[in-house]
């Protein structure tokens, strides 16, 4: 059974819908990208499947037994993240408290963060604070933190944006081999190179829309279309 499955979906702000009619499901063991040009609606899509907000029209189930609490989310990083003073450990470890809310974190919250942490390979700078790490390694520190929330699906916003070329291969690494392990994973991004890594794409467009496996939509002209955007020849 599907983890979601969302039926001629609309999305937007304020009534006014951004996206509409979307039809797609994630299953166990997916890795979907969702892509399309600026300004589709791929943000707003993730943030309503996240319950941040309100679906316009259309059905969105959840099935399979997954709760809320069982999906970790990466959101773009803003300027005040990027500055945040504290440790590595203390942003990782924060992401138990959904687990647990208590005063004091348990002896199992932190064996969690510290599992987490050596899986992304942050655990040596662990004491390190975070406004000091290169973007990658906030990158790296801020999924530890969303495995800590959940680890049966993860949803990425945006995670190789402003990321150097290796920085952006140790996290394709890292999110390939979470995948292989069994995490369910949708990624938003603009990185054609994301395409290959993916089981399913979901391309969000301003008229029409594709679901389906990678294979079909690499032959797909939704495919050629980006291509050309991301290129900058295509006349928009």
């Amino acid at each position: 059974m599907s983890y979601i499955r969302c039926s001629q979906l609309s999305v937007g702000y304020g009534g006014k819908a951004v996206a509409k009619d979307l039809n797609f499901e994630v299953n166990p063991g997916d890795y979907l990208c969702l892509v399309g040009m600026n300004g589709a609606g791929k943000s707003t899509l993730m943030k309503t499947l996240l319950h941040l907000l309100d679906p316009l029209s259309g059905e969105i189930k959840i099935g399979d037994g997954l709760r809320s609490y069982e999906i970790g989310y990466l959101p773009q990083q803003s300027a005040h993240q990027k500055n945040f003073p504290a440790t590595v450990w203390e942003v990782t470890l924060s992401g138990t408290a959904t687990q647990n809310r208590r005063l004091f974190y348990t002896r199992e919250q932190k064996d969690r963060c510290e599992a987490k942490l050596r899986q992304v390979g942050m655990w040596d700078m662990r004491r390190r604070s975070y406004r000091s790490l290169s973007g990658g390694q906030k990158q790296r520190t801020l999924l530890a933190r969303a495995l800590c929330a959940a680890s049966k699906v993860l949803i990425l916003d945006e995670p190789v944006a402003g990321l150097d070329p290796a920085a952006m291969n140790q996290l394709y690494r890292i999110t390939g081999e979470l995948h292989a392990a069994g995490v369910t994973i949708m990624m938003i991004t603009h990185d054609l190179r994301a395409v290959e890594y993916a089981t399913h794409v979901l391309h969000v467009g301003r008229r029409q829309h594709f679901f389906g496996s990678r294979e079909a939509y690499q032959k797909s002209r939704h495919w050629t279309m980006l291509q050309e955007w991301e290129e900058g020849t295509m006349d928009l």
